[in-house]
């Protein structure tokens, strides 16, 4: 750490744990900024620290770079409030736990299927023919359905 008590890009990086080719990354895609020397070397507020810990829970928790590039833009860059980190966590929370209630329905669905060699395929929950739930979006329509149906009751 420099006197104005700022960090270097490999001092952020040996307190961190993250590769310096992966702060490249993330400052290049929005996450975490830094500013610059007069010999064009970046340095890093130590606000960035909480940033990339969050960055690294967030992934373990399977969230995008792009989700949480849209939740960091909703909170100032430094020194973030208690009331900001308390609407921040509120926002993952619920999303976090519609995630799991998804997880949790495919954990208990998908073990009828996984070797099942079903001969009924009208019975079974994942055939999809011709692509019908294709035309209704991406990704695992009739587990989202569920989700949603169960969530509302």
């Amino acid at each position: 750490m420099d006197k104005s008590g700022t960090l270097s890009v490999g001092e952020l990086a040996k307190r961190s744990g993250v590769a310096v080719s992966a702060l490249h990354f993330y400052e290049a895609k929005g996450l975490i900024s830094a500013t610059r020397t007069h010999g064009n070397q970046r340095r890093y507020e130590r606000s960035v620290l909480r940033r990339i810990a969050i960055i690294r829970i967030a992934q373990r928790a399977g969230l995008s770079l792009a989700e949480l590039k849209q939740y960091f833009d909703k909170v100032p860059e430094k020194h973030i409030s208690a009331a900001d980190w308390g609407h921040l966590g509120q926002e993952w929370h619920d999303m976090l736990s519609e995630r799991i209630n998804m997880l949790l329905q495919l954990r208990d669905q998908i073990g009828e299927c996984i070797g099942c060699g079903c001969l009924s395929l009208k019975d079974c929950p994942l055939r999809n023919p011709d692509d019908v739930m294709g035309k209704k979006g991406t990704g695992a329509q009739r587990l989202i359905q569920k989700a949603e149906q169960a969530k509302s009751e």
